[in-house]
Protein backbone atom coordinates (compact mmCIF):
# COMPACT_ATOMS: atom_id res chain seq x y z
CA UNK A 1 0.00 0.00 0.00
CA UNK A 2 1.26 3.75 -1.16
CA UNK A 3 2.37 5.57 1.75
CA UNK A 4 0.33 8.39 2.91
CA UNK A 5 2.84 10.92 1.53
CA UNK A 6 1.66 9.48 -1.99
CA UNK A 7 -1.25 9.47 -1.39
CA UNK A 8 -1.56 12.86 -1.13
CA UNK A 9 1.02 13.91 -3.50
CA UNK A 10 -1.20 11.90 -6.22
CA UNK A 11 -4.59 13.78 -5.13
CA UNK A 12 -2.62 16.95 -5.40
CA UNK A 13 -1.17 16.42 -8.84
CA UNK A 14 -4.54 14.63 -9.70
CA UNK A 15 -5.96 17.92 -9.15
CA UNK A 16 -3.77 20.46 -10.54
CA UNK A 17 -2.61 18.79 -13.28
CA UNK A 18 -6.85 18.67 -13.98
CA UNK A 19 -6.84 22.38 -13.42
CA UNK A 20 -3.90 23.26 -16.30
CA UNK A 21 -5.47 21.36 -18.69
CA UNK A 22 -8.68 22.87 -17.96
CA UNK A 23 -6.76 26.11 -18.38
CA UNK A 24 -4.60 25.19 -21.64
CA UNK A 25 -7.59 22.94 -23.61
CA UNK A 26 -10.89 24.07 -24.76
CA UNK A 27 -13.27 21.74 -25.00
CA UNK A 28 -14.63 22.43 -28.15
CA UNK A 29 -11.61 21.23 -29.75
CA UNK A 30 -10.50 18.59 -27.99
CA UNK A 31 -13.39 17.45 -25.47
CA UNK A 32 -13.66 17.53 -21.92
CA UNK A 33 -10.37 16.03 -20.85
CA UNK A 34 -10.83 14.11 -17.54
CA UNK A 35 -7.79 12.97 -15.25
CA UNK A 36 -9.12 9.49 -13.55
CA UNK A 37 -6.07 9.07 -11.83
CA UNK A 38 -1.92 9.98 -10.93
CA UNK A 39 0.24 6.47 -10.52
CA UNK A 40 3.43 8.48 -8.95
CA UNK A 41 6.79 6.74 -8.52
CA UNK A 42 7.93 6.07 -4.82
CA UNK A 43 10.82 9.29 -5.47
CA UNK A 44 8.19 11.40 -7.21
CA UNK A 45 10.39 11.99 -10.13
CA UNK A 46 7.82 10.40 -12.68
CA UNK A 47 4.07 9.83 -12.80
CA UNK A 48 1.92 8.61 -15.50
CA UNK A 49 -1.87 10.58 -15.62
CA UNK A 50 -4.42 8.89 -16.53
CA UNK A 51 -6.83 10.10 -18.83
CA UNK A 52 -10.41 9.71 -20.49
CA UNK A 53 -11.55 12.38 -23.05
CA UNK A 54 -15.52 12.93 -23.99
CA UNK A 55 -16.11 13.50 -27.54
CA UNK A 56 -16.41 12.46 -30.80
CA UNK A 57 -13.47 10.22 -32.20
CA UNK A 58 -11.80 13.34 -33.68
CA UNK A 59 -12.20 15.33 -30.61
CA UNK A 60 -10.61 12.60 -28.72
CA UNK A 61 -7.50 12.33 -31.15
CA UNK A 62 -7.02 15.39 -30.83
CA UNK A 63 -6.92 16.29 -27.32
CA UNK A 64 -4.48 13.05 -26.57
CA UNK A 65 -2.20 14.60 -29.44
CA UNK A 66 -2.21 18.08 -27.93
CA UNK A 67 -1.94 16.45 -24.59
CA UNK A 68 1.64 14.66 -25.27
CA UNK A 69 2.57 17.78 -27.56
CA UNK A 70 2.29 20.24 -24.65
CA UNK A 71 3.35 17.68 -21.94
CA UNK A 72 6.23 19.92 -21.25
CA UNK A 73 4.11 22.66 -20.56
CA UNK A 74 1.68 21.16 -18.27
CA UNK A 75 4.58 20.29 -16.19
CA UNK A 76 6.26 23.78 -16.06
CA UNK A 77 2.66 25.01 -14.77
CA UNK A 78 2.34 21.94 -12.08
CA UNK A 79 6.17 22.92 -11.26
CA UNK A 80 5.15 26.78 -10.71
CA UNK A 81 1.50 25.45 -8.62
CA UNK A 82 3.17 22.71 -6.56
CA UNK A 83 5.49 22.54 -4.27
CA UNK A 84 7.90 19.50 -4.74
CA UNK A 85 11.18 18.44 -4.24
CA UNK A 86 10.84 17.38 -8.27
CA UNK A 87 8.56 17.81 -10.70
CA UNK A 88 7.90 14.62 -11.98
CA UNK A 89 8.09 13.99 -15.58
CA UNK A 90 4.45 13.07 -16.98
CA UNK A 91 3.33 10.50 -19.07
CA UNK A 92 0.18 10.45 -20.34
CA UNK A 93 -2.11 7.40 -20.87
CA UNK A 94 -5.33 6.75 -22.17
CA UNK A 95 -7.97 5.03 -19.44
CA UNK A 96 -11.19 3.93 -20.88
CA UNK A 97 -12.22 1.80 -17.48
CA UNK A 98 -15.51 4.54 -17.49
CA UNK A 99 -16.29 3.92 -21.36
CA UNK A 100 -16.08 0.05 -20.48
CA UNK A 101 -17.82 0.20 -17.07
CA UNK A 102 -20.60 2.14 -18.82
CA UNK A 103 -21.29 -0.39 -21.27
CA UNK A 104 -21.32 -2.90 -18.71
CA UNK A 105 -24.21 -1.12 -17.39
CA UNK A 106 -25.97 -0.81 -20.90
CA UNK A 107 -25.51 -4.60 -21.34
CA UNK A 108 -26.92 -5.16 -17.53
CA UNK A 109 -29.94 -2.71 -18.47
CA UNK A 110 -30.44 -4.93 -21.47
CA UNK A 111 -30.46 -8.50 -19.73
CA UNK A 112 -32.96 -6.83 -17.31
CA UNK A 113 -35.24 -5.85 -20.25
CA UNK A 114 -35.03 -8.84 -22.05
CA UNK A 115 -35.50 -11.05 -18.86
CA UNK A 116 -38.90 -9.25 -17.99
CA UNK A 117 -40.12 -9.49 -21.28
CA UNK A 118 -39.33 -13.37 -21.65
CA UNK A 119 -42.03 -13.58 -18.60
CA UNK A 120 -38.54 -14.54 -16.82
CA UNK A 121 -38.54 -13.52 -12.63
CA UNK A 122 -40.53 -10.27 -11.79
CA UNK A 123 -38.86 -7.60 -9.89
CA UNK A 124 -42.49 -7.32 -7.72
CA UNK A 125 -41.69 -8.58 -4.15
CA UNK A 126 -43.93 -11.08 -2.88
CA UNK A 127 -46.46 -10.57 -0.19
CA UNK A 128 -46.14 -13.03 2.88
CA UNK A 129 -49.23 -14.63 3.58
Amino acid sequence: MASLRIQRVRELLKREIGEAIRREFHVNEVGLISVNDVDVAGDVKSAIVFISILGNAEQQKRGFQLLTEHRIRIQSLLGRSVVLKYTPTLKFVFDDSIVRGNRVLQIMEELEKTTSLDGGPSEEPRSEE
